[in-house]
């Protein structure tokens, strides 16, 4: 009888002991099963191209990405220009005319994979005589830009409302939107074209100014609906966007989300382009993401929205899209 209770004491342990290991192997096999993320370095450059990116930014610091992001904030294009050409980065979002250059500069080794802000430019004035663009013949309109979007922008709206900007107007350019906006807010100038969230910044220092003219608003009256003023993008190095489909698939999914939490959910946004140094004040940022022209547009649409955009800068300066349109290569996932 004692006998027949081991043998049944032992065959009880042994039972447990198997179900014991079983689970733990279950458990190994689980969390080895768990696909690693992938790794992407992106950059990000501050003011309205970034302010799409931190609600992924926010989303990847609670580690609830899809993707595992470093995400490097620069404060001008160039560092892009550096960072995607050494392969520091594999994304990054600068303007859309820079991307084509980046294409034609490394034969073909960036792709543009979605249009990410449409035009940011605005005619500020102190005073009420600008009511529409055909009111800038005979201003003195102070920019930055000089060879580059803003100058060419300008030039294109002036010259298709019957103005000639080397006769008509008196274009004077600056170095920086520092120096632009300290001119406004002394009233040294009193017409300007000016990018937010520099808007938004001279506005609260000199309340007399007003948005005279929204420049996207301008371009599509006088475009016939063959362009849009898409200025900003992501582009990905074409290496690392064809040897990782699926992590570009799910980082694409997730920032377009991110620029739509941006537009619905300003007031958290606002807090997290603080946060995340892509704005220096909440407050700012709050007063400027409704004029930033946070968008989203890929695929055929994005190449057939801004070819016409491609085709007024490639007019006025060839060399502002590296001397050579972009073929149908430089767009990705046409066929989606």
């Amino acid at each position: 009888m004692r006998i027949k209770k081991s043998i049944m004491l032992i065959s009880a342990l042994v039972l447990f002991l198997f179900m014991l290991s079983a689970c733990g192997g279950k458990n190994i096999n689980s969390s080895s099963s768990t696909p690693e993320k992938t790794k992407v370095n992106a950059a990000v450059i501050k003011g309205p191209s970034g302010i799409g990116m931190v609600n992924l930014m926010e989303l990847n610091a609670s580690g609830t990405a899809s993707n595992d992001y470093k995400f490097t904030v620069v404060s001008s294009p160039d560092e892009i220009v550096s960072k995607i050409s050494s392969k520091e980065v594999d994304l990054a979002t600068p303007p859309t005319n820079l991307a084509a250059t980046l294409y034609k500069k490394t034969s073909g080794k960036v792709q543009m994979l979605a249009a990410s802000t449409k035009g940011v430019l605005y005619i500020l004035e102190n005073g009420n005589t600008i009511q529409s663009a055909a009111d800038l013949k005979g201003k003195t309109i102070y920019t930055t830009g000089q060879g580059a979007n803003p100058e060419y922008i300008l030039k294109y709206i002036l010259t298709k409302n019957g103005i000639d900007p080397e006769k008509d107007v008196n274009i004077v350019f600056k170095f920086d939107n520092d120096e632009l906006a300290t001119l406004l807010a002394t009233g040294a100038a009193s017409v300007a074209l000016v990018p937010e969230p520099i808007v938004t910044s001279v506005k609260a220092k000199k309340a007399e100014l007003r948005v005279a003219l929204d420049m996207t608003a301008e371009w599509d009256k006088v475009s016939g609906g063959e362009s849009q003023l898409l200025m900003g993008c992501v582009i990905g190095r074409r290496e690392f966007v064809e040897s990782n489909p699926e992590a570009v698939k799910k980082f694409l999914e997730e920032y377009k989300a991110s620029i739509n939490k941006a537009t619905t959910e300003v007031d958290s946004t606002a807090a997290l382009c603080e946060k995340h140094g892509i704005i220096p004040k909440a407050a700012v940022a709050k007063a400027a993401i409704p004029r930033c022209g946070l968008t989203y547009i890929d695929g055929n649409a994005m190449m057939e929205q801004i070819r016409g955009f491609f085709d007024v800068l490639f007019a006025a300066n060839p060399g502002s899209v590296g001397g050579a349109l972009p073929n149908d290569e430089f767009y990705y996932n046409l066929q989606k």
